[in-house]
């Protein structure tokens, strides 16, 4: 029987994997293929013979052979002994029984995913185009992948996608009702004591028989929630599509690029793809679509992929070009760093080049941005553990191309092509790219990559240097005035540059002298580039905020960005920048002044008459160490102990909300079980961290911190510019001009 369709979900099994495939005719069918999984062993010729005769000695023997691969770190061909089970559930069980009898072999390929393995032989990945023949046990016999993960338009699968969630944080307060969607249809499931609740929800599985559940809290509470219930009426909600139970990964905490981070258990189903919007760590960034093009990328389970982190995809990626090219995958990696001296290590580990931002408003200013830069890096100079590197500037020779630099490659075109196109359905899909682009370098250095290599990490951070380097100098060759550099990117400007094709002979130059793609990101009407908030006359890198000639708003490094900064100060942060952002100039900017103090105004006093929803007052911190670890106990740590007092248990890495109250205790945890009265609101404190975000946007405008301050507190004179040439608008717009000084009626 032929079976054409969509692949959904791909996992082992006792036969090889099972496959579940949405069909053409939108049946969702499961087949099974017969796959062996292969690992090798190097050692001593001694060793390996004594592994021989000990595997022959087995009953149900695995197949054994004597092969040659190449090793990346050794750069070189080495002969190795492969061990075939009929199928990959048995891999882990013998893996461990070789390594126990003969722990000095190094071995390789012993710890792969089955997805990774099953995508090196045969092309398959999550939502590929599939064309298979299976007997009428529903064993393949021959199966075709008719799509490839580079294709810039893959044909969409016909997905049934359902929601479910409640009303509310269960980890703050019982939710009511659960709410489900499928398509056109919604229902609201109350939440009743008993098994109600999970018979509801059997129901509409089975009715609907979603391919994608998509829930909040699935992980940490709902699915358990209804579990629970339904076994104590008898009732299983059938959550899996196969006969399998629910697979659960455990929750942790761990270290990431300086921050303490938690991920909560995660429970994966078969068959059917569950993801917890509240617990995928990119979901908010790019959604469903991302999620996809990330799978399709790195051919880890769609659900996997959710929750995994770039990195991880990078690596499967980069495992799978291995796996298609003979090239072993060591299951640890056990290379050190090359001995250097001091003074070529200083020399090497630079990082990235950063230019100084020229602070102050600036009119005009045209931003370019490599991209891609440092993958590009890679595929451009061939870095890769086994390759013979070259410069950047270094035209290709003949050299054999790195497997670095093959597994990136093609993603790059992919994401050149797609950006190229600027079309709004490409941009999850880019964005989704772009974070598996950014972490292939990072990775590169990482001491647990299986590939990484500290020295290619430092190589490409000197050829990002030398290639910025260039194209500063291409640009001021051409008359224009760099503003600002940041690692890939710079900002620049010149006298009568105000549309693209004005900037585009500096983009052409570079990409000439550089080898590397670069694009003009847009045109600022205007851009203000912020000091540090201690040091008036000391340029941050990565702050500052802008409006495009499109009238769209970029903003780095300020309050609006950050995760701790409560919404009530992020929107009217946000407020003022968009009344600036219609601005089309640095005169019309500065006439917004009397606007943007009157909206200023009405957010504090919005505060003082309790206007705010306490809501719009919370301040997200995240717990670095258990409680018991902190000498002195942070806000974070004090509104934690809060919840502990009701059994509400954080773990390092996770977030705590909380407001800042007045009195004792002088923090309040959000999601405790009492209410909070809103007269405790230390309104002092939130008054003072507006007036700091409000300083963001009016010190480049000429008013100080103090002047500010007064202008809150009272009517206050301040000098500013010749206002008679210009006719005031806009709310704020009756400030009485003398004299060359503005006085706004507060």
């Amino acid at each position: 029987m032929k079976i054409n369709g969509w692949i959904l979900d791909l996992y082992e099994s006792q036969w090889g994997v099972d496959i579940w495939i949405i069909t053409e005719d939108e049946k969702r069918r499961l087949v099974s293929h017969p796959f062996p999984a292969t690992m090798y062993a190097y050692g001593p010729r001694e060793q390996l013979r004594a592994l021989w005769r000990w595997l022959s000695q087995m009953p149900e023997a695995p197949s054994l052979a004597r092969q040659e691969r190449l090793d990346v770190f050794l750069k070189q061909v080495i002969p190795v002994v492969a061990v075939t089970v009929n199928n990959p559930t048995q891999m882990a069980p013998i893996f461990n029984r070789i390594k126990g009898r003969f722990p000095n072999l190094t071995y390789y390929d012993a710890d792969l995913s089955v997805q990774a393995r099953h995508a090196a032989a045969s092309g398959s990945f999550p939502l590929a185009r599939v064309e298979c023949e299976a007997d009428a046990a529903g064993e393949v016999e021959n199966l075709n992948i008719q799509s490839s993960p580079w294709d810039l338009d893959p044909e969409p699968a016909p997905l049934r996608v359902m929601e479910i969630f409640p009303n509310g944080d269960p980890h703050r307060n019982p939710p009511d009702y659960l709410t489900v969607k499928y398509r056109d249809m919604q229902h609201r499931i109350p939440l009743t004591p008993g098994p109600d609740p999970a018979y509801w929800v059997g129901q509409y599985l089975a009715r609907y028989d979603p391919d994608i559940l998509l829930t909040d809290y699935g992980d940490t509470w709902l699915i358990d929630e209804l579990l629970k219930r339904g076994e104590a009426g008898g009732i299983t909600p059938a959550f899996n599509r196969a006969d399998l139970p629910i697979k659960r990964i455990k929750e942790k905490s761990y270290f990431s690029y300086g921050m303490v981070l938690h991920r909560g258990q995660q429970l994966l189903l078969s068959g059917r793809v569950h993801i917890d919007r509240k617990n995928c760590m990119f979901f908010k960034d790019y959604g469903l679509e991302g999620i996809y093009e990330t799978s399709r990328l790195t051919s880890i389970p769609i659900q996997q992929a959710a929750r995994s982190s770039a990195g991880t995809g990078v690596s499967a990626m980069e495992m799978i070009e291995a796996l298609r090219s003979g090239v072993l995958v060591p299951i640890a990696k056990a290379q050190v760093e090359d001995p250097r001296s001091i003074a070529e290590l200083i020399q090497a580990d630079r990082g990235g080049m950063v230019y100084q931002p020229l602070t102050g408003v600036h009119e005009s200013v045209g931003e370019a941005d490599f991209t891609s830069m440092y993958a590009m890096i890679f595929s451009r100079c061939n870095l890769s553990p086994e390759s013979t590197p070259r410069k950047l500037n270094e035209p290709p020779g003949d050299e054999p191309q790195g497997l670095i630099p093959r597994t990136l490659e093609p993603l790059i075109k992919k994401r050149v092509l797609l950006k190229r196109r600027k079309l709004a359905v490409d941009k999850p899909r880019v964005l989704a790219q772009k974070n598996l682009l950014i972490v292939s370098f990072g990775y590169a250095g990482y001491v647990n990559a299986r590939f990484g290599k500290i020295e290619i990490h430092e190589t490409i951070t000197s050829e990002s240097r030398e290639g910025i380097l260039l194209a500063k100098e291409s640009a001021e060759e051409l008359g224009f005035e760099i503003l600002h550099i940041y690692v890939d990117g710079l900002w620049m400007k010149k006298e009568g540059a105000t549309r693209p094709e004005d900037f585009q002979p500096v983009l052409d130059e570079i990409e000439r002298r550089t080898g590397l793609p670069i694009v003009l990101d847009g045109i600022f009407k205007w851009v203000v580039f912020l000091p540090a908030r201690a040091r008036g006359d000391v340029p941050v890198p990565n702050r500052y905020f802008g409006v495009f000639q499109d009238g769209s708003i970029k903003m780095r490094g300020i309050e609006a960005r950050r995760r701790d900064t409560p919404q009530w100060i992020s929107k009217t942060q946000i407020g003022l920048i968009r009344s600036m952002s219609r601005a089309g100039s640095l005169a019309e900017l500065k006439l917004k002044l009397p606007e943007l103090l009157a909206l200023l105004k009405k957010a504090l006093s919005d505060l003082e008459r309790g206007l705010v929803p306490p809501e719009d007052l919370i301040i997200t911190l995240r717990l670095s160490r258990e409680l018991e670890k902190y000498h002195t106990l942070s806000p974070a740590a004090r509104a934690a102990k809060q919840l502990l007092a009701e059994d509400k248990v954080l773990r390092p890495g996770q977030r705590v909300r909380l407001i800042y109250t007045l009195g004792e205790p002088d923090v309040w945890a959000w999601d405790r079980s009492e209410t909070l009265d809103p007269a405790w609101v230390n309104i002092k404190m939130y008054r003072e961290l507006m007036l700091r975000a409000g300083e963001t946007i009016f010190n480049p405008l000429g008013v100080s911190n103090a002047e500010l301050r007064q202008l809150a507190n009272g009517c206050y004179q301040l000098p500013l510019f010749d206002y008679k040439r210009f006719e005031v608008n806009g709310p704020g717009a009756s400030a009485r001009v003398h004299n060359g000084l503005m006085s706004v009626p507060v």
